[in-house]
């Protein structure tokens, strides 16, 4: 404000100057040499904070030749008040420009709201998962896949139901005449490739070495068939008796591609490894005091019942088990005996609570004897006094052939 004052007094100053200099005329008087001008009040540019220069810039812009005077004319009444305000800006600030009308503006885009991206060719896109969702297969807790059923066994029931009848007698003579379908069966047994046998479950793997052992028994027999004896031995035992055939129990063959024989099968895997003393009553030793066979072969997924009902069947003959209540003696089988399989049923059949009148060996055999035996003979083992002493073994072979 103060510097547009400065300027209209120095305007009205200038106005005096020019004014008393001039002759006395008329007031609108005009002459060829006289230019009039209009002088109106400066207005400012708005980045142009110096009025007195625009002044003298308009004044310069006319030339006055020499000896012509110029009167210049300024109408105080005509000038807009709102020129006399200017916009006081600090210094080295720079005021806020427009943009111009034809300056594109930025694209606008909605808040929140997302192109979708093309997936280039050959780019594989990305599918999203549904939160909580499930995977549709679901295992069930503490469920144990069932192994497949082991098929080697098989191998041996034509042989059994064939040549063995209901009680456990082989048909030796008609067997021996079959001698290549035995020796060809056996082959399966000494092609078997140890990794198959690995995969096998502990009840098969029991299954296998008492049919092996069994079926092993029945080529010794039939290759002594008819059982040749000496005269010397004719005075200590019967002509059919097993123990004319020599070296019976270390004959040598092949099993899993390994050498074997019946007395190592039973040393390595029917009394050590498994820890199954109930295998005693399903080998058999081809005589009439040993287990008998069955007309089927062991399998591992019926095992167990197989091996319970074979402990009936043996317990269930006088050359097995029987009692005198007369002299309070029972009887078991030679093969009970602690110098033959007795010290086997330790581990498992060994008891402090019952038959504790005998030693421990008899009381773990009696303590299996038990679950196979009528209640009456139950009774008698676990109530009374009694000694325990074994029976004769008959090594007679168990020839069921017709004359």
């Amino acid at each position: 404000m103060t510097k547009y004052l400065v300027v209209f007094i120095t305007s009205l100053t200038f106005l005096s100057f020019t004014t008393g200099c001039q002759p006395t005329e008329p007031e609108h008087a005009s002459s060829p040499n006289l230019e009039t001008f209009e002088l109106k009040p400066a207005q400012t540019d708005a980045n142009n904070t110096e009025p007195n220069q625009l002044i003298i810039d308009q004044l310069d812009q006319y030339q006055v030749e020499p000896n012509h005077a110029a009167i210049i004319t300024y109408e105080p009444n005509n000038t807009d008040p709102n020129l006399h305000e200017t916009i006081q800006t600090e210094p080295n600030q720079l005021k806020p420009t427009k943009p111009e009308p034809n300056e594109l503006e930025p694209p606008k885009t909605e808040p929140n709201e997302a192109e979708p991206i093309k997936p280039e060719p050959n780019q594989v896109q990305l599918t999203k998962a549904e939160p909580n969702e499930a995977d549709p297969t679901k295992a069930e807790p503490n469920r144990v896949k069932p192994q497949p059923k082991v098929t080697f066994h098989d191998k041996c029931a034509d042989i059994l139901k064939t040549f063995v009848d209901d009680k456990g007698m082989v048909d030796y003579k008609t067997l021996s005449r079959k001698r290549l379908k035995l020796k060809k069966l056996l082959s399966e047994f000494a092609k078997l490739k140890t990794a198959d046998y690995n995969s096998w479950t502990k009840e098969d793997k029991i299954a296998f070495w008492i049919n092996t052992y069994n079926l092993q028994m029945l080529k010794i027999i039939i290759d002594n068939y008819p059982i040749q004896a000496s005269r010397i031995m004719l005075l200590f035992w019967p002509p059919n008796d097993i123990r004319h055939i020599k070296g019976m129990w270390e004959k040598k063959f092949i099993v899993r591609q390994e050498e074997f024989t019946l007395a190592e099968i039973e040393r390595r895997f029917l009394k050590r490894q498994f820890d199954e003393p109930r295998v005693i009553f399903a080998i058999c030793y081809a005589s009439l005091s040993s287990p008998t066979l069955r007309k089927e072969p062991y399998f591992g997924h019926k095992l167990s019942q197989q091996l319970d009902d074979q402990a009936k069947k043996f317990l269930s003959s006088p050359r097995a088990f029987k009692i005198d209540r007369k002299n309070n003696i029972v009887y078991l089988s030679a093969i009970l005996d602690q110098t033959w399989f007795g010290r086997e049923f330790i581990r498992k059949y060994a008891t402090n609570k019952k038959f504790k009148d005998h030693p421990p060996v008899i009381r773990a055999v009696l303590n299996c004897v038990k679950d196979y035996v009528s209640k009456q003979d139950l009774q008698f083992l676990e109530l009374k006094n009694y000694s325990v002493a074994y029976l004769k073994y008959d090594w007679k072979l168990n020839d069921g052939s017709q004359p």
